[in-house]
């Protein structure tokens, strides 16, 4: 009879299978997920998840050609037969001539304690209470009409990874996070909605479940009575929460499939100065409890803190394996894929570094300008490097932020908004992207 396998079992099984089946080199990864949530609106139960999830992949090259199979049945038998049916796809499929694994000689052999796992496993209904007190505190402020919800969750993961080239490695990953949404509404009846959000790898480092809910409430309390304003030229300030998008946008444009492909407006700015002489954007991603931190990739490569701006200047691409082939570099140890995929290239921990002064500081020759707080849509072109997305926030007049706007387009280009950018100095560490205030002028705005 056919016996069920344990993660550690399966991953083993699958690599000794497929070598036997004439698979050149293979590799698998296998996980196991647990999952908890809750969910709550206007301090009744919306939901609670308890869900715990597993499966195993093998991805087997001969030669030149590759295939990923994937199971969540973890019987000997079918996974002898996955193997098999792996390795015979393999064969079938066009040459890739840039697929491999890591050399021997490229893998991790140090693996720092970043503390990235939370072993506190919260019940639902501890859960439920910490969305249910972070909704409360918000209910409770004036001007606060309704609620679209609150959530509590915890994420923890165990994940083994086993290749042919000599990579072996369990390791155990969690996350967990509060969030609440709240809808503010004046004399008049006009409503406006905004939200809070405390991520972690820990839940002791979560923000507290009353400042969330008080920091949502005058979010969205403070967008009442917006106006629209004219349209023209003029500074915009974006903050925190959303100037890390920024970042997003860059590590986009400097991913080395992109960059392969010749698909990104960065395409030919290596070793060209993007931003002003100040700003640094360093990867970071051996930052103790760092949400998107880890000691080495999906690849079995080693990570290390790198700076892909310094001194304003572009120095590098985020790359995996098959990218740096592509364009004849060596890998980043970016490498990065899910259960059933294949490498690609992608991002841990990323900063931007060299603001100065504070916020207000910041904006205090502004004439005439905006502080966004709020965007919408995905008017983003990365090939072109076009931005123009739907905004809000608040007015800026001489130097003081002043009422609530709402109803406009932002737009230029992003190599534009780069080389222009300020930054402030009041960088905090809440996300795996971070940035401080950051301001960008004459950049177009559309109102009324």
């Amino acid at each position: 009879m056919s016996r069920s396998l344990s993660l550690q079992d399966a991953v083993s099984l699958l690599i000794d299978r497929a070598k036997a089946f004439g698979a050149d080199a293979a590799e698998s990864f296998a996980a196991d997920n647990l999952n908890l949530s809750a969910e709550c609106r206007l301090q009744k139960t919306e939901s609670l998840e308890y869900a715990g999830t597993s499966g195993v992949d093998l991805r087997v090259l001969c030669g030149k050609r590759q295939a990923v199979v994937s199971s969540s049945v973890l019987n000997e038998d079918f996974l002898n037969e996955l193997a098999e049916r792996a390795v015979q796809t393999a064969k079938s499929v066009p040459e890739d001539e840039y697929s491999g694994l890591a050399d021997p000689d490229m893998l991790a052999a140090e693996f720092p304690d970043l503390d990235l796992f939370d072993p506190n496993v919260p019940t639902t209904e501890s859960l439920l209470e910490t969305a249910m007190k972070a909704e409360a505190a918000g209910l409770d402020m004036r001007g606060i009409s309704n609620s679209d919800g609150a959530s509590a969750s915890y994420n923890r993961t165990e994940i083994t990874m086993l290749s042919t080239s000599g990579f072996s490695k369990t390791y155990r990953l969690s996350a967990s996070s509060l969030g609440v949404s709240l809808i503010a509404e004046d004399a008049a009846g006009n409503k406006e909605t905004d939200y809070e959000y405390s991520p972690a790898v820990h839940a002791a480092d979560l923000d507290s479940p009353a400042a969330v809910g008080v920091k949502a409430a005058e979010r969205a309390v403070g967008k009442l009575g917006a106006g629209k304003i004219g349209s023209g030229e003029m500074s915009v300030v974006l903050e925190p929460r959303l100037s890390k998008g920024l970042l997003g946008h860059f590590s986009s444009a400097i991913n080395g499939a992109s960059i392969a492909r010749g698909t990104s407006f960065l395409k030919d700015c290596l070793n060209r100065r993007l931003f002003p002489e100040n700003i640094r954007i360093v990867e970071e991603p051996l930052r103790k409890r760092g949400m998107n931190s880890r000691a080495f990739d999906s690849e079995g490569l080693p990570t290390a803190e790198r700076a892909f701006i310094d001194g304003g200047v572009l120095t590098g691409w985020v790359l995996d394996l098959r990218s740096a082939r592509q364009l004849n570099m060596k890998p980043t140890g970016n490498g990065v894929r899910g259960l059933g995929g294949t490498p690609h290239p992608g991002i841990s921990n990323l900063t931007l570094y060299g603001g100065e002064g504070s916020a207000e500081d910041l904006i205090a020759d502004i004439k005439k300008g905006v502080y966004v707080t709020g965007l919408f849509g995905q008017g983003v072109n990365l090939i072109t490097g076009d931005y123009s997305r739907g905004a809000s926030g608040f007015l800026i007049e001489n130097g003081r932020i002043t009422s609530p706007v709402h109803e406009i387009t932002i737009a230029g280009n992003l190599k534009e908004m780069f080389a222009n950018l300020k930054a402030a100095g009041d960088l905090k560490f809440k996300y795996a992207v971070n940035a401080p205030t950051v301001r960008l002028d004459r950049m177009s705005v559309a109102g009324k």
